[in-house]
């Protein structure tokens, strides 16, 4: 009876130690979890990602291939307990930065993760630099854990796929702030010596596509469990073979724009300086009008008092001219 009791404490011990006391876990604070029973991820019944609002986002179209059950997810805290038959999938939620040009799958690929190739409308291979930063989206942890088999490298895939499409099709602004007020033919001959490289237009819209790609990996939540928070373009450069061709064109487009800046803003002198001189001469006439318009009411004044007053008026006058006279000449009557 000792002997049977003795196993049936080493085995109590045993199964305490190896399935309570191992059986618990706490989950940090930028952490979330996920428990499983026999395989199958705790969900919330009757819902999917479809009641979510992290749908919004996704196209109609794939709103029925993107559908993924809402599971229970474990706050960060604990102690938490699990069943020998449970699996406990603790993922960090912190945000991270990786290169865009890198592959998870083949790190030496694009030059070692450093620079992501594409190629521009004008046949034109180019190569990008910037980070992406993404972390793991909290209402969707079914997708990231169990839908997709590597979340980060469909989501790089995506985000790629998309950047590319983008830089292939791009195209810039047709006029500028720098051509308005011009004529038809003069603006027309400074878009064609100003436009038709794709890599400037590209240069100078960096945040125009930023926010491009923003807006389209919105959608990445509801696909593959993984948040874009921003994208973040810093570099695009040409082929070494062009480079030094590109900084000539760059060059003589700086010279166009210096030229065109110039004659507009001469131009603007001469008319505001005509403006001004206009002024002044319609303030002289009015100034020379002013006198004879009083002089005229004055007279129109006397005369309605009787033919008499203006008489009497003109004679003093003459009177006063005379004072002020040094000589007179009288027409002498015959």
């Amino acid at each position: 009876m000792s002997v049977f009791a003795g196993i049936l404490a080493g085995f109590l011990g045993w199964f305490f130690l190896r399935y309570v006391l191992s059986g618990l876990y706490t989950v940090n604070q930028n952490e979330r979890a996920v428990k499983t029973s026999f395989g199958r991820a705790q969900r919330i019944k009757g819902k999917t990602t479809l009641d979510d609002p992290i749908t919004e986002f996704l196209p109609e179209k794939d709103k029925e291939r993107y559908i993924y059950p809402l599971v229970r997810i474990i706050p960060p805290g604990g102690p938490y307990f699990r069943w020998p038959w449970e699996r406990v999938y603790k993922v960090s939620i912190a945000t991270q930065t990786v290169s865009m040009a890198q592959d998870v799958l083949d790190p030496t690929a694009n030059q070692g993760g450093t620079v992501l190739e594409a190629v521009t409308k004008d046949q034109l291979n180019i190569g990008l630099t910037g980070q992406l930063r993404y972390r793991v989206a909290e209402r969707n942890m079914y997708a990231y854990l169990f839908g997709v088999k590597n979340p980060i490298a469909h989501v790089m895939g995506y985000f790629v796929s998309v950047l590319r499409e983008r830089i292939a099709s791009y195209e810039a602004p047709e006029t500028t702030p720098l051509l308005e007020g011009l004529s038809d033919e003069i603006e027309k001959q400074a878009v064609t010596v100003m436009g038709g490289i794709s890599i400037n237009d590209l240069r100078k819209n960096l945040s125009d596509i930023n926010d491009h790609m923003e807006r389209e990996c919105l959608s990445s939540a509801a696909r593959y469990g993984i948040v874009l928070d921003a994208s973040l373009i810093t570099g695009i450069d040409p082929p070494a073979e062009v480079d030094s061709a590109l900084a000539a064109i760059n060059t003589a487009h700086n010279h166009v724009s210096s030229e065109i800046s110039l004659a507009q803003a001469g131009a603007d002198q001469k008319i505001v300086q005509s403006k001004r001189a206009v002024e002044i001469e319609t303030l002289k006439a009015l100034a020379e009008v002013e006198p004879l318009n009083s002089l005229a009411e004055q007279l129109t004044s006397l005369r309605q008092n009787g033919p008499e007053v203006l008489v009497n008026y003109l004679r003093n006058v003459r009177l006063r001219l005379y004072g002020q006279a040094g000589h007179a000449i009288v027409e002498e009557r015959k």
